[in-house]
C-alpha cells in the first residue's frame, strides 16, 4: 500500500470512529441530501485531520493528488473535504499536471461546497504559480458544457485582489452574464463583489455599461452599498 492509499484509509477510519448520527441528518439536509455525511462538524473535522496532515506532510505531490482522488471516491462528504484540505497543504508545490486533477474533482460529486474551494483556493493558487496558464484555462473552462467548470472559471481570481487580471475577469463575466443559472449568476455577483473591494470604480463602470442578471447585479454591489454608498449616488 502506497502513502496515498494509507492516508485515505487513515482518514476514513478515524472519521468512522467519530461518526455522529445526531449531527448527520441536519448536515445532510443543509446540503440538500446530495451526499451522505459522517456527521462531523468542521471544527472537529479539522482537529481530527491535523495529526494526519502533519504525519503525511512529506508525501510526494503525485501521491497527494492520488490520495485526493481516492478520497473523492468515498461516499461521505467529510472525505471530500479532507481531500481538499490535503491538496491545499501542497498548493505551493503543486506540479503542472495538478490542474487536470482539480478539474476532475470539480466534476466529481460536485456541489458548491467543494467546487468553490477548488476554484478559488486550488485553481487560484495554481494559476498564481503558473501565471501563463490562467488565461487559456479560464477561456476554455468558461465554454465548458459542465456547469461547475463554468462556475469555476469565474472564481479563479476571487482572492487575487490587486493582482486580478481585470480584463480577463470581465471577459469571462461577459461570456456567462446572460445565463439563467443560479450558480452562475451567484458566482458572477461574488466575483464582482470581491473585486469591488480592490477597484470599486471598475465594477461600477462595468455594471453601468453592461446588462447582467439582476441577482448578479445585487450581489456585485452588496459590499459597495454597505461600505461606500456614496460611490453609487447619482
Amino acid at each position: 500500500m502506497n502513502q496515498a492509499a494509507e492516508f485515505c484509509e487513515a482518514v476514513t477510519t478515524v472519521f468512522e470512529e467519530h461518526r455522529n448520527e445526531e449531527n448527520r441528518i441536519p448536515m445532510e439536509n443543509y446540503m440538500k441530501n446530495h451526499y451522505p455525511f459522517f456527521g462531523i462538524k468542521a471544527p472537529e473535522r479539522k482537529q481530527i485531520l491535523a495529526p494526519l496532515l502533519k504525519k503525511y506532510k512529506d508525501i510526494t505531490e503525485e501521491e497527494r493528488l492520488e490520495a485526493a482522488v481516492l478520497l473523492f471516491e468515498k461516499p461521505e462528504r467529510e472525505c471530500h473535504y479532507a481531500a481538499l484540505a490535503f491538496l491545499e497543504k501542497g498548493i505551493k508545490k503543486a506540479p503542472e499536471r495538478s490542474i487536470d486533477t482539480y478539474k476532475q474533482l470539480l466534476m466529481t460529486k460536485p456541489w458548491w461546497d467543494t467546487v468553490d474551494m477548488i476554484a478559488s483556493t486550488l485553481c487560484g493558487g495554481y494559476f498564481f504559480r503558473y501565471e501563463d496558464k490562467l488565461r487559456p484555462f479560464t477561456e476554455e473552462w468558461r465554454e465548458s458544457d459542465h456547469l461547475w467548470v463554468r462556475r469555476s472559471s469565474v472564481l479563479h481570481q476571487l482572492k487575487y485582489k490587486a493582482k486580478t487580471d481585470a480584463l480577463l475577469l470581465f471577459e469571462t463575466i461577459d461570456s456567462l452574464k446572460h445565463e439563467k443559472e443560479f450558480f452562475i449568476e451567484k458566482a458572477i455577483g461574488w466575483a464582482l463583489r470581491e473585486y469591488s473591494k480592490t477597484d470599486a470604480r471598475a465594477v461600477i463602470d462595468y455594471l453601468e455599461r453592461e446588462d447582467v442578471r439582476p441577482l448578479s447585479r445585487r450581489e456585485g454591489l452588496k459590499w459597495l452599498k454597505s461600505k461606500h454608498p456614496e460611490l453609487l449616488e447619482g
